[in-house]
């Protein structure tokens, strides 16, 4: 089958390789659809932090935002998935450890990403092995555009969650890239009043399109109090920021990461008794998505600025867009193509 391999940082190829077998406790997936995510960006160009710990090693399959159909299952499967539309998660815990065992698998020291560390080749591909525990089977209300959105629309969820906000609060949302956008539709969907905030023209003026109650640079965030402050974004500067802005004895939601440490004043976090809250990973929120998207509740679909092929995707990677593309965040990929 065809397969997108990264070999080395910046050197890239749409390769011939062998395709998967569903093994004890697996399905194969024909793959419908992929986005490419940043995370796959640092990867292409070397900065990812996962290569220089040990985690991740070229050659690399990348993708794992990616929805297909199951088309053959291993031992212990029921064959009952086959012909099922998917998506899955990402993150594949041991499953046997004390954090497995109490709902955090998603933080297992020993996990596999698809796509990302652990060995477990990605979605950029024709076919994709996966455990059948990760999948999450699509309605029909969810096309192929938005099952590939599942994954990413899994952080926001949780990150929207983690801010504990009630219908009418007020939420600054840093960065209006894919995250920070579906942050912003799904906190807009429990009735918050949502403003966003970024840097470039292009992308301030795409989350203009979107009719959320206000969209600044950083230098215009209104004087309002803020309920909760998300920081989507991957400037530095930003976590102290948020912790700045967000009322006393509210939170702040750190989900963006920055190529370089970002340093926050814990004796603000105390005197003003902020919650800070990570978020790795969009696992417990898959299953909330699926059913905002099924909905109606959340569409996704706007935010995709482009679908191209496998053979595209080292140009998109490196920040190539094709020319027809429109002005949303995401670019996504037909493998079939």
């Amino acid at each position: 089958m065809r397969a997108f391999v990264v070999t080395g940082a910046h050197q890239s190829a749409v390769e011939e390789v062998e395709p998967p077998r569903a093994g004890p406790g697996q399905v194969v997936v024909d793959v419908s659809r992929v986005g490419i995510c940043g995370t796959d960006i640092e990867f292409f160009t070397g900065e990812m932090a996962y290569l220089h710990q040990g985690h991740a090693r070229y050659p690399m399959r990348l993708g794992h935002e990616w929805c297909g159909t199951v088309a053959s299952v291993g031992r212990d499967v029921d064959p009952g998935w086959i012909g099922r539309r998917v998506t899955g998660d990402t993150m594949l815990g041991c499953g046997h450890c004390r954090r497995c065992r109490s709902g955090y698998g998603h933080v297992c020291a020993d996990r596999s990403e698809i796509g990302i560390r652990g060995g477990f080749a990605g979605a950029l591909a024709e076919q994709l092995a996966v455990p059948v525990t990760a999948l999450h089977a699509l309605p029909d209300e969810v096309d192929d555009t938005a099952g590939a959105l599942v994954e990413p629309g899994g952080n926001a969820l949780r990150s929207v969650q983690g801010a504990a906000l009630e219908p009418g609060d007020r939420v600054l949302v840093l960065g209006p890239g894919t995250i920070g956008l579906l942050v912003a539709e799904f906190a807009r969907a429990e009735g918050i009043e949502v403003h966003v905030v970024g840097k470039s023209p292009r992308s301030l003026e795409f989350a203009r399109t979107r009719g959320f109650t206000g969209v600044w640079t950083g230098d215009q965030i209104p004087d309002l109090p803020w309920d909760a402050v998300i920081d989507a974004a991957n400037d530095p500067a930003l976590p102290a920021r948020a912790l700045s802005l967000v009322e006393p004895g509210r939170r702040v939601v750190y989900i963006g990461l920055a190529g370089t440490p970002s340093l926050v004043d814990t004796r603000t976090v105390a005197l003003k008794d902020v919650t800070a809250v990570g978020i790795l990973g969009g696992s417990a929120g898959l299953a909330g998505t699926i059913a905002r998207y099924a909905s109606g509740a959340v569409d996704p679909r706007p935010l995709v600025a482009a679908t191209i092929g496998l053979a595209q995707v080292g140009a998109a990677l490196a920040g190539q867009l094709p020319d027809d593309a429109g002005p949303g965040p995401k670019v996504h990929v037909d493998p079939r193509r």
